[in-house]
């Protein structure tokens, strides 16, 4: 039999303004805010004497440090997030956690009081 694969995942929040420059809508292109929540899945087999995937807390800490960057802030500002969709959302963070997580399976940034949710999948093993 072989080694059962499992998924840990994070979730983390931040509050931040943003615009589209390029928006195809006006409303877009105004600057204007939204409450995000960024979630990261790693997926692997246990390992270790403790027998984890990886560590939670570790996790925890990598994801809202990244949050805490852009909290309360102009996305704008931020390199590769001058025109900050959902989808590059995703990206930005994929980028900053695959290094030290590399079964980062899954990335979603989400908009929860609009109802919106990009997923990014990485396809790790």
């Amino acid at each position: 039999m072989s080694d059962p694969i499992f998924e840990i995942t994070k979730t983390a929040q931040f509050d931040a303004a943003h615009r589209l420059p390029t928006g195809p809508k006006a409303s877009y292109q105004r600057l204007h805010g939204h409450s995000f929540q960024v979630e990261a899945t790693v997926r692997g087999a246990m390992t270790g004497p403790v027998g984890w995937v990886a560590d939670l807390g570790e996790l925890d800490a990598a994801l809202k440090a990244l949050a805490g960057e852009l909290d309360h802030g102009l996305l704008n500002e931020h390199p590769g997030l001058e025109s900050p969709t959902l989808e590059r959302l995703c990206l930005h963070f994929a980028e900053r956690l695959k290094g030290d997580y590399p079964g980062l399976l899954r990335v979603g940034v989400s908009r929860p009081t609009v109802g919106e949710r990009c997923v990014l999948e990485l396809g790790a093993a």
